[in-house]
């Protein structure tokens, strides 16, 4: 159980953190203070729903057909090993700041609507969690569920830390330095956790 909560968390918290259009908007709305609250939470609520899709509906499929759960292994743990080669690339090949959105709008209502749009249009997001979490929680059997919460812990804890966070951490992702550490961690991360799925 355990186990399975940490690898949710660390995964989760792992694909969540990459640079993007998302956590740009919600750095912008922090440093500004407009909205944070709200920001954050269809963020991470948003995330909350998809992963839970994910790891229930696949849980579901696993059941009516068995052999998708060894299919599933082995697609999880390739993604993760070519996710985590990309991460690593990127940290000696990028250099990339996470800036805020200057485009972003002031109005509540058009600031909401442009949150859900950055998240549910967003066809990497389904990747993420629907597929890559949902199959790979697969693997943690009727532990599944405890998979799920503790990718979609790291989700609140991250989106809220950015948003109420965003005056500190502006100065240290605003450095090249910060996010190649941070892709060489994300991508031990992955590889860990596809050769845990490998060895089941």
């Amino acid at each position: 159980m355990f186990d399975a909560l940490i690898s949710g968390f660390l995964l989760g918290l792992s694909l969540i953190v990459a640079i993007g259009a998302q956590n740009a908007f919600v750095l912008k709305q922090g440093i500004k203070g407009h909205y944070v609250f709200w920001v954050c939470s269809i963020c991470a609520v948003s995330d909350a729903i998809l992963i839970a899709v994910g790891v229930f509906f696949l849980t579901a499929v696993e059941r009516y057909i068995p052999a998708f759960a060894h299919y599933a292994k082995y697609f999880g743990a390739l993604f993760l090993l070519l996710y985590g080669c990309r991460s690593l690339i990127a940290a000696f090949q990028q250099k990339i700041v996470l800036e805020p959105d200057k485009r972003a709008p002031k109005d509540f209502a058009k600031t909401l609507f442009f949150c859900l749009g950055l998240t549910w249009l967003n066809p990497h997001v389904y990747l993420d969690t629907v597929v890559l979490l949902g199959s790979i929680s697969i693997q943690y059997g009727i532990y599944a569920n405890y998979f799920g919460a503790g990718a979609i812990v790291s989700s609140l804890l991250f989106f809220f830390a950015l948003g109420y966070g965003a005056i500190i951490l502006r100065p240290l992702f605003a450095k090249p330095i910060t996010w190649k550490i941070l892709d060489v961690i994300i991508a031990i991360i992955m590889w860990s956790i596809a050769f845990a799925l490998l060895r089941r």
